[in-house]
C-alpha cells in the first residue's frame, strides 16, 4: 500500500513518514514537497533507518505519484504573516489547497483512494475537499481533532498522574477555539474521571486550556508541532488500510447528527476499509451538545465567507452507497 504524503519535506509532513516508517505502515512511503532538497533530505533520512524498521520503499516523487497512491495525505499550509487577520490566514491556505487539490485529481487520484486532510483550517479544507475531490464523502477524512484529542488525554494523564494509556477522554467539534472537550464520557482506568481522586473543576479547566492553546505553545517553543501530529496521522492512516475500525474523532460530512449538517467536523467515527463506516451519536451533556452545534456555527461562517469569495456554485458531493461490513511550506497544527 503506497501513502504519499503533499507537504513530506516540512515539520508535519517528515514527521508522519516517520511515524508511519516506525510503525511499519505501509510498503511505500512516498514524500512530495515544492522543496524538492527538503523532502530527499527527510527521505535520505528514513532511508538510513530502514533497515531496522519494516521492509517498506522510501521515495521522493512529483504529482504523478499520485496515480499510483491508496493514501493522499496533505500537509502543505501557509504561516500567518504578522498583522495578518485569521480570514486572510484561512484564504491564502484555501487558495493553494484548491490548487493542489486540482493538481492530484489531474494526477489522476484513484476511485478507491483516500484523502486525509491535515493542512489547516482542517474542517473547512476537509469540505473543500469533499464538494470538489470527486471521491465520496467517506473516502475524505479531515485529521480533525484527532490531535487535541492525544494531547486531551496525555494532559489529562499528567494532572491526575495516571499512564496516559489508562485515560480515554475525547474532543470533538472544530478543530480550533471552538472545540468541545467531552466530560461526560472521560474514563481513567474504566472509571468515570470525574470520581477520580485530584480531579475537579479547577484541574478540569485547567487541562482543557492547555490543551485548547497547545497548537499556540509549540508555535511559540519549537515552530510548530510535529511528533503528536505525526502519531495522530498514523493512527488514521492504520485505521484505513489495516481495516481495524478504530473510532476516532476525525472530521468528516455531517448530516444530521447532533442537529448538525453541511459543515465538516469531529464527531465520534468508525475508521476502516472505505473510510467512515459510520458516524456515532452518543447522549452529551446539553452543555457539551450546545458546544458541538456552535462549532458548527463557526465553521459554517467561515465557509460561508470562503465560498463567497470564490464566487463558484458548490459542486454536488459524490456519495457511495452503503459500505459493506465485510468489505509547499508547513503551519503548526
Amino acid at each position: 500500500m503506497k501513502i504519499s504524503i503533499i507537504g513530506g519535506g516540512g515539520l508535519v509532513g517528515s514527521s508522519a513518514a516517520y511515524a508511519l516508517q516506525a510503525g511499519g505502515i505501509g510498503s511505500h512511503i512516498c514524500l512530495i514537497d515544492a522543496n524538492a532538497d527538503a523532502a530527499l533530505g527527510h527521505a535520505t533520512e528514513l532511508l538510513h533507518g530502514s533497515c531496522l524498521g519494516a521492509d517498506q520503499r522510501i521515495t521522493v516523487g512529483d504529482m504523478s505519484d499520485i496515480a499510483s497512491s491508496h493514501v493522499v495525505v496533505i500537509t502543505a499550509g501557509l504561516r500567518r504573516k504578522p498583522e495578518e487577520s485569521r480570514l486572510d490566514l484561512i484564504n491564502r491556505n484555501v487558495d493553494l489547497f484548491l490548487t493542489l487539490l486540482e493538481q492530484v485529481k489531474s494526477a489522476g487520484l484513484k476511485e478507491n483512494a483516500y484523502l486525509l486532510v491535515v493542512s489547516n483550517p482542517v474542517d473547512v479544507l476537509t469540505y473543500l475537499a469533499v464538494q470538489r475531490s470527486g471521491l465520496p464523502w467517506q473516502r475524505v477524512l479531515g485529521l480533525g481533532t484527532v490531535l487535541d484529542t492525544v494531547r486531551f488525554r496525555s494532559y489529562l494523564a499528567r494532572a491526575l498522574q495516571v499512564p496516559a494509556t489508562q485515560v480515554q477522554a475525547v474532543i470533538l467539534g472544530e478543530h480550533g477555539d471552538s472545540m468541545v472537550p467531552i466530560w461526560s464520557s472521560a474514563t481513567v482506568a474504566g472509571l468515570p474521571v470525574e470520581q477520580w481522586p485530584g480531579f475537579s473543576p479547577s484541574v478540569a479547566a485547567k487541562v482543557f486550556e492547555e490543551t485548547r492553546t497547545a497548537g499556540a505553545t509549540l508555535i511559540k517553543l519549537k515552530g510548530g508541532s510535529g511528533m503528536a501530529v505525526g502519531l495522530s496521522i498514523r493512527e488514521v492512516v492504520q485505521a484505513l488500510l489495516y481495516d481495524s475500525r478504530r473510532i476516532l474523532p476525525v472530521s468528516t460530512l455531517q448530516s444530521g447528527l447532533y442537529g448538525v449538517r453541511d459543515v465538516c467536523l469531529s464527531v465520534p467515527t468508525v475508521v476502516g476499509c472505505g473510510g467512515a463506516r459510520q458516524q456515532v451519536e452518543l447522549p452529551l451533556s446539553a452543555k457539551e451538545r450546545a458546544g458541538l452545534q456552535n462549532s458548527a456555527r463557526v465553521l459554517r461562517e467561515i465557509i460561508d465567507q470562503v465560498e463567497a469569495r470564490l464566487g463558484r456554485p458548490r459542486p454536488s458531493v459524490a456519495v457511495e452507497r452503503r459500505i459493506p461490513r465485510s468489505a509547499w511550506q508547513r503551519a503548526g497544527a
